[in-house]
């Protein structure tokens, strides 16, 4: 199919089927007296909400993760900014700019949990990490851990920060199906020295989908005198938690991926007390040094990504929050519970609940991810993302909320199929 056939059997496709804010908040209105274990198994009630996505018809998508598309009502919405701002160009952003994004703030802290002057925006998770990794007062000799299954471009950073300032970092890694939350606090707890001054950590493993015992960690780091950064790229809109419930000191998010908000989204969390120790990236005018704007600042940006933020919180407020982390594990439990017994196909995500969300990975034993990842995407018109590396061998499973259990039974016959 040429991109022209493509854009007009889309455009057909998804014609007339798009309804507003007011009238999906009612259809799931309706749907308040059913719990959410039993409306995450409605399929006829998630094909309604599917229709709200215009969905590429060449392959089943199940590589949500990298950027969770935003449906059509908040691409509509994000659009009327995008028009709003352009119409009034500098007087929006000399007069309004600045209020706006103090209330998309407010919004989002109040969503995360937390205060609204220790939070701020930034364009996605790595921006976030890299303000406090490559901002932190470092000198030669301190100590840092992390393990090998982090995601890619942080541990980059703290490489960076070790061949400039002669930090030493120390490498852990995560088991696929730790025993318990013990044996993960005591991989770090065990790396500690009197040297170490900051432990990164993902909050849910991008790799394998794995939620790590974040408040348990931050607590034994603290009782040593050591900071926790935490990774929370996929977590934010995913599954129910507050920050300020975990006790890390810094916290960094995307919100392109499962708060559906565009591209170019991310969050920052800092303790109040902390901000002093961080220099800034991108130095702006703010020098009260307990205030985020000093370590946040990046001059002209696309406020109207910051406008729709707020819209995305409307939508993922009208889902509901248990809703929503129901449905996705719903979705990971259905395809994995099929497979996880096969001789061939390797799990590489614990079967616990709490121990996982919507993402779960996949092998095969004989195939090469990529070669895994290629065989799903050629032959059965399934798209993944192979991961081969830190002890995880296999293809990212990430579906969305509109993901149906006949695209994953099909998936599933894919992968019987590949392992036979």
């Amino acid at each position: 199919m040429n991109k022209r056939s493509f854009l007009k059997s889309a455009a057909l496709a998804g014609a007339g089927t798009a309804l507003s804010m007011d009238s999906l908040a009612n259809l799931f209105q309706m749907k308040s007296g059913i719990s959410a274990a039993e409306l995450a198994q409605d399929e006829t009630f998630w094909a309604t909400i599917r229709k709200q996505y215009l969905l590429k018809p060449d392959y089943i998508n199940l590589e949500n993760g990298y950027y969770n598309f935003i449906p059509q009502p908040l691409l509509e919405k994000f659009i009327g900014h995008v028009r709003e701002v352009n119409y009034q160009g500098s007087w929006y952003m000399r007069n309004n700019a600045v209020d706006n994004k103090r209330k998309v703030i407010e919004k989002l802290a109040t969503l995360v949990g937390c205060s609204a002057d220790e939070v701020t925006l930034t364009r996605n998770t790595t921006e976030s990490m890299d303000i406090v990794i490559t901002g932190k007062h470092w000198t030669a000799g301190d100590e840092t851990i992390m393990a090998e299954q982090d995601y890619g471009s942080m541990i980059e950073a703290m490489h960076h920060v070790a061949n400039r300032y002669g930090v030493v970092n120390k490498m852990v890694s995560v088991p696929n199906h730790p025993q318990s939350d013990e044996e993960i606090v005591s991989l770090y707890e065990k790396a500690i020295t009197p040297k170490t001054k900051l432990i990164l950590v993902s909050h849910m493993i991008n790799i394998t989908g794995q939620i790590l015992p974040i408040r348990k960690i931050c607590d034994m780091a603290h009782e040593r005198g050591v900071e926790v950064l935490v990774d929370g790229a996929h977590a934010i809109a995913h599954f129910q938690f507050k920050i300020t419930d975990l006790n890390c000191d810094y916290y960094g998010s995307s919100l392109h991926k499962w708060l559906s908000a565009p591209l170019g989204a991310g969050l920052l969390y800092v303790k109040k007390d902390k901000m002093p120790g961080i220099w800034p990236l991108i130095v702006g005018w703010e020098k009260d040094p307990y205030k985020m704007l000093r370590i946040s600042h990046t001059g002209t940006h696309p406020t109207h990504t910051d406008l729709t933020i707020s819209d995305s919180i409307d939508y993922y407020n009208m889902i509901g929050a248990e809703r929503k982390e129901t449905r996705l594990r719903y979705l990971q439990q259905y395809w994995t519970s099929r497979v996880r017994n096969h001789p061939r196909i390797i799990i590489n995500t614990p079967a616990d609940p709490i121990r996982a969300c919507g993402i779960a990975n996949v092998g095969i034993e004989g195939i090469k991810p990529g070669d895994l990842a290629k065989r799903l995407l050629d032959e059965h018109k399934v798209f993944t993302v192979a991961i081969d590396g830190a002890n995880v061998h296999g293809c990212r499973i990430t579906p969305n909320v509109y993901t149906t259990t006949e695209e994953l039974d099909r998936f599933v016959h894919a992968l019987k199929t590949l392992a036979s």
